[in-house]
């Protein structure tokens, strides 16, 4: 048996008539860059995740890029995040001028420890970005406290986080903004590049549309300097129609992963994945984690089931960020999560049958060689 790692095939041709009927709408009327259908999906988007505005964006690096320049984030500024996030977290402050401060992750959730955020605030602290990892909100009420104490707004990155819930209230919503990416392999998945920001905040999300749209008031009349961030309108009616599917296939998605996490339970060797209380984890990722990481991966490989892992270098080593000065050690939780992270096939239309044979032959790799 062959197991993908994800299937977007299987996802396509379950709804191939409504999306060729979406696309060819577009097509007819010919509106490619922004306009109604990117319009209409960015109020859908926002009912969704209960915001009053939504804004489509060329991607997810846009949405936490373009967030931070409208808070004014500069040089000289330090934003915090975490370290075993992918580096478009990192990437998005450093493009402000503004340097990344990293904060070390629990070890039940992989998301900021909300415990080690006070001490890494400066008087150059300018905002806080947690990372909603994998599907899984970060523990926000603790991490708006205390930002809030310190005045410093928060923006999620919940590029992996659509329609995940922290205390039923959706991701996105509780910073001043949410960052979404909808990138194919997202459970929220474009057909291409694509992204959006949420906010409650009116000037936030003039300034966004600005920003985005190459600082434009209106045609040719530009008030700030800004970039070209526009989702384009084949994506928006794509991401419309997959988005009425989004909550059926979250819950497939949760469906799998307590199948997964029922048969890993017996198996020694192998750390499944914890929901916390607080949370409802959509598993964009279902990572567990092993101590023979390396090995079990290539044992997988080889019985045709593909996996990944998600990140092997947490941010601060890789050889891009070098200029920050963090030797290994800075961060143990992210560091050893590194090391130990693998992330088994996670697809709604995963069967019964593909979840047995996978644990199946991972317990039989942890086996002991002869």
């Amino acid at each position: 048996m062959n197991v993908p790692f994800l299937d977007l095939k299987a996802q396509y041709t379950a709804i191939k008539d409504e999306i060729h009927a979406a696309v060819g709408e577009v097509m007819e009327k010919t509106a490619f860059a922004g306009g109604p259908f990117v319009a209409g999906f960015e109020q859908e988007f926002a009912k969704f995740c209960n915001c009053k505005h939504a804004m489509g964006v060329g991607n997810g690096t846009d949405a936490l890029w373009l967030s931070l320049l409208a808070l004014g984030i500069g040089p000289g500024d330090e934003v915090i995040t975490v370290p075993n996030t992918f580096i478009a977290t990192a990437e998005a402050i450093t493009y402000c001028g503004a340097k990344p401060v990293f904060v070390d992750v629990e070890e039940k959730t992989y998301n900021m420890d909300p415990a080690l955020l006070n001490a890494a605030i400066t008087p150059r602290t300018k905002a806080v970005i947690p990372v909603h990892l994998f599907g899984q909100t970060a523990d926000m009420d603790a991490i708006l406290a205390i930002a809030g104490a310190h005045g410093l707004p928060v923006v999620e990155d919940a590029c992996q986080a659509h329609g995940a819930e922290y205390k039923s209230r959706k991701a996105g919503s509780m910073g001043v903004t949410g960052c979404f990416s909808f990138y194919p392999g997202k459970n929220l998945g474009a057909y291409g590049e694509a992204g959006a920001v949420v906010t409650n905040d009116d000037a936030i999300a003039a300034k966004i549309r600005m920003f985005r749209d190459h600082g434009q008031s209106k045609k040719y009349y530009h008030g700030v300097i800004g970039w070209n961030a526009r989702m384009d309108g084949i994506q928006g009616a794509v991401l419309s129609v997959k988005l009425k599917y989004l909550a059926g296939w979250n819950e497939a998605r949760r469906e799998h992963a307590r199948e997964y996490t029922r048969l890993l339970a017996s198996i020694e060797g192998v750390s499944e994945p914890r929901e916390a209380d607080y949370a409802k984890h959509i598993y964009h990722i279902y990572a567990v984690r092993t101590g023979q990481r390396d090995r079990l991966m290539t044992a997988l490989t080889e019985q045709g089931i593909s996996c990944g892992i998600h990140y092997p270098v947490p941010v601060h080593l890789q050889e891009a960020y070098h200029c920050l000065g963090l030797a290994r050690g800075s961060f143990p939780v992210a560091e050893k999560c590194a090391e130990e992270f693998l992330s088994l096939p996670m697809f709604p239309e995963l069967t019964t049958g593909q979840i047995t044979y996978v644990v199946d032959k991972l317990k039989l790799s942890l086996a002991p060689e002869p």
